[in-house]
């Protein structure tokens, strides 16, 4: 297949670049519905693309420092390293809100990328070469049982997630890691090269993880209902073929529900991490 020749097949290291590039490609690409992109703020009032753009100057150096941590830990068991990143989780969320007055722009985003950045620094520090599988499988074992350690065992709610779990059994960003990104592997990659266009690629991957992720970003905004809408939206467009100007009526049309796929965006951005290394 043509576009899997690519395998770009980048040097280790550049997984922090790869991602710092994923996530300023997410925020360019337009018209993404709900979502800011180039021709609007989506269905935000406190967040723009500059906004965006700063804070992934933010985040930037800190993505290099996970690779740089899961390459020194690799002998540390998989399970150990989500608490020894925390701390740099931590400090590079505290430099987001810095960068961006206090406005989370990418919170999920850095919880997901400095797991895959660990784990790539970790399969480098064994001598393992990168590929999808290994990644994701790396990611699913450091994240071993964070789903039942920080959401089953919860009795007291405080953050949105810890909410959503308790009222509709949720399980959000934790446990798309715990399951080795599994909506990825199961509706984006088999579809990846069904778009020959970078652009159309990435709007048609998006499109799919709209119709398919369990988004608790648009739960909290909207519900289940809000969800339903944007699921059953999606399909149909994947099913009768779609141009930008559906995008454009999809946007229009979330904007006036105040929806916003925040999780399916952030998905995007692991997607096109790990399609830049061979299955």
């Amino acid at each position: 297949m043509a576009g899997t020749a690519r395998a770009e097949r980048p040097g280790c290291a550049d997984i922090a670049t790869l991602a710092a590039d994923a996530l300023r490609r997410e925020v360019w690409l337009t018209p993404k519905p709900g979502l800011v992109d180039s021709a609007n703020n989506g269905s935000h009032r406190d967040m723009d693309l500059p906004l965006f753009l700063r804070s992934i100057d933010a985040i930037t150096p800190w993505l290099h420092q996970f690779f740089t941590l899961g390459q020194q830990d690799f002998l540390h068991p998989a399970q150990a390293m989500l608490t020894r990143i925390r701390p740099t989780g931590i400090a590079c969320e505290q430099a987001m809100f810095g960068a961006t007055q206090g406005v989370n722009t990418h919170k999920g985003g850095i919880f997901s990328l400095g797991l895959l950045c660990t784990a790539a620094g970790r399969l480098t520090g064994q001598s393992q070469p990168l590929t999808r599988r290994r990644l994701c499988a790396e990611v699913a074992a450091m994240t071993q049982g964070l789903v039942e350690r920080e959401l089953q065992s919860c009795r007291q709610p405080v953050t949105a997630g810890e909410r959503l779990f308790m009222a509709h059994g949720m399980t959000g960003a934790r446990g798309e890691v715990q399951s080795g990104f599994l909506t990825l592997r199961r509706h984006v990659f088999p579809h990846w090269y069904s778009e020959t266009h970078p652009e159309r690629r990435s709007l048609n991957a998006l499109l799919r993880l709209m119709a398919y992720n369990p988004d608790t970003n648009l739960v909290a905004r909207g519900g289940l209902s809000g969800l339903h809408f944007v699921q059953n939206y999606a399909r149909r467009l994947l099913t009768s073929g779609w141009q930008k100007e559906d995008l454009q009526e999809m946007d229009q049309a979330l904007i006036a529900r105040h929806l916003s796929p925040g999780g399916s965006a952030d998905l995007l951005a692991i997607a096109t991490v790990l399609m830049a290394f061979p299955q």
